[in-house]
């Protein structure tokens, strides 16, 4: 398997909105995850409405995503797909691991489908640049590609099938959340691709269509989509370096445009690398013309990624954008406000703080979003005001890559997600592993925080802990070899853009 593998991660070209070629597997990073997982000690900075519970290095973790009707969180590294149950969820315990060279994968899916009261669950794995499982020897995946992981058995995870796209797979999207039937792609060339999954075993690409999202940016030196988000009205965000557009989804395999940002979609400030991912809370409530306001269901969050600017003082902004009209009405979404909250607090700098845009961000129902920042840690940013954006705390280490941060959802007596979410965030981090926090909220009661408050972590140190063996003899070969090839890409990557 080694030499087929060394073979296929000697690529040529990578794709536009691999963006992350030069930082998330660079030298400094093998260096930090080795420091982490030999013990070294750490400065944790955190604010006091931020609470440490514990930390999983099981995974360098990049994406993750919670399953709707059981509690499982799924986790996408660099060398495992890895499910944990959250029966728990301050105490996730690895339930079962399928070994799986993969990169990127940033953005994780979980789809599920009942019949004859038997549910199939999985996941979809986004292929960048390169993927090769143990689970699947006969094929070597490169972009274009994405993966439908069976996650039914939570011990036993597969490769259940494979389809390849005419379009860029940096991430891939389910149009219906849980049924999943149909997929969007990231988008590149002009066009985003439309996959048809509903028989699991067999998904194929059905439809193309382009987008705004996808248009030229200066600043970006090109044209790449880079995520779709869908909110509870029928609507498809689509992001990129065109900035952002609104797509009416209800037809899946016929999406059509309705709006998107005005000229500051691609102006300096706003998108100086490309809008990265988005969410419109509370879409079902949207009434044109009302003042900005999430609960109105008009404001639309973003993050606008810069991650190749290593100023912490102005890579990558979490914004708030104005959607006045869903009309048909051109350039209708117009910006309201950006933070970039990068000072650990206190005016404490850690070490090695230089990779900080603001990265994945979750929405909670209390107005409090959780946001990742890479080295930048774990920031929690207050939307209630959209036009006055606020930090509301924040957690940093010294060896740290936060790459996504998520609200872990409530859940009834049967373990089924019931659309709300709880205090307790997790973050996948490409250092740490799985970390665990608790958030004092605003005007929530102890239903909304149901969990004891623990002792907070300011200006403390941590001994880390080792993963368990069993992991690191699953990945740490196929680490290695990984990395080896994706230095190659991110160097060719670089070099285009230059």
């Amino acid at each position: 398997m080694a030499s087929g593998f060394l073979a296929a991660v000697i690529l040529g070209t990578a794709s536009p909105a691999a963006a992350h070629n030069g930082h998330g597997t660079s030298e400094a990073w093998k260096v930090k995850r080795r420091q982490y997982v030999e013990g070294v000690s750490v400065p944790l900075v955190s604010s006091p409405n931020v609470r440490l519970v514990t930390n999983v290095p099981d995974a360098s973790a990049i994406s993750g995503c919670f399953a709707k009707s059981a509690p499982y969180f799924y986790v996408s590294g660099m060398d495992a797909i890895s499910v944990f149950d959250v029966s728990d969820p301050v105490a996730p315990k690895l339930a079962g691991v399928l070994d799986n060279i993969l990169f990127e994968n940033e953005a994780m899916n979980c789809g599920e489908r009942t019949a004859n009261r038997a549910t199939t669950r999985f996941v979809l794995a986004g292929v960048d640049g390169v993927q090769a499982s143990s689970d699947d020897i006969d094929h070597v995946g490169t972009s274009k590609q994405f993966l439908i992981v069976d996650v039914t058995d939570p011990a036993n995870p597969f490769i259940r099938s494979r389809v390849k796209t005419t379009s860029s797979t940096h991430t891939v999207t389910c149009v219906r959340d849980t049924a999943c039937n149909y997929v969007y792609t990231a988008g590149s060339g002009g066009h985003f691709s439309i996959v048809d999954i509903t028989d699991l075993d067999a998904p194929r690409e059905v439809a193309t269509a382009k987008s705004p999202a996808l248009d030229y940016n200066a600043q970006f030196g090109g044209g790449a989509g880079h995520k779709w988000n869908f909110d509870d009205a029928g609507y498809g965000i689509h992001t990129g370096s065109g900035g952002a557009a609104i797509f009416d989804v209800r037809d899946p395999a016929k999406p059509r445009l309705i709006t998107s940002t005005d000229a500051n979609g691609t102006a300096a400030g706003w998108n100086d690398f490309i809008h990265h991912n988005s969410m419109r809370p509370n879409a079902s409530t949207f009434k044109p013309g009302a003042p900005p306001r999430v609960d109105n269901g008009n404001v639309l969050l973003v993050t606008e990624e810069d991650y190749l600017n290593t100023d912490c003082a102005k890579a990558g902004s979490f914004q708030t954008w104005y959607v006045e009209k869903l009309d048909g009405t051109p350039r209708a979404i117009h910006p309201l406000d950006r933070i970039n909250p990068v000072d650990p607090g206190e005016g404490v700098a850690l070490p090695s703080m230089a990779f900080c845009s603001a990265h994945w961000f979750d929405y909670h129902q209390s107005g409090i979003v959780a946001q990742a920042y890479y080295e930048g840690g774990l920031r929690l940013i207050d939307v209630r005001d959209p036009a006055n954006l606020v930090e509301w705390g924040y957690f940093a280490s010294g060896l740290s890559e936060v790459w996504d941060a998520y609200w872990v959802p409530q859940r009834n007596p049967n373990g089924v997600a019931t659309g709300r979410k709880t205090n307790i965030v997790y973050t996948t981090d490409l250092i740490r592993g799985l970390d665990v926090f608790t958030v004092d909220l605003p005007n929530t009661d102890s239903t909304s925080n149901p969990l004891p408050t623990l002792p907070a972590t300011v200006m403390s140190s941590t001994k880390t802990q080792a993963p368990s063996p069993y992991r690191v003899a699953a990945g740490g070969l196929m680490v290695i070899l990984l990395m080896s090839g994706l230095l190659l890409v991110g160097r060719r990557f670089r070099a285009r853009r230059r």
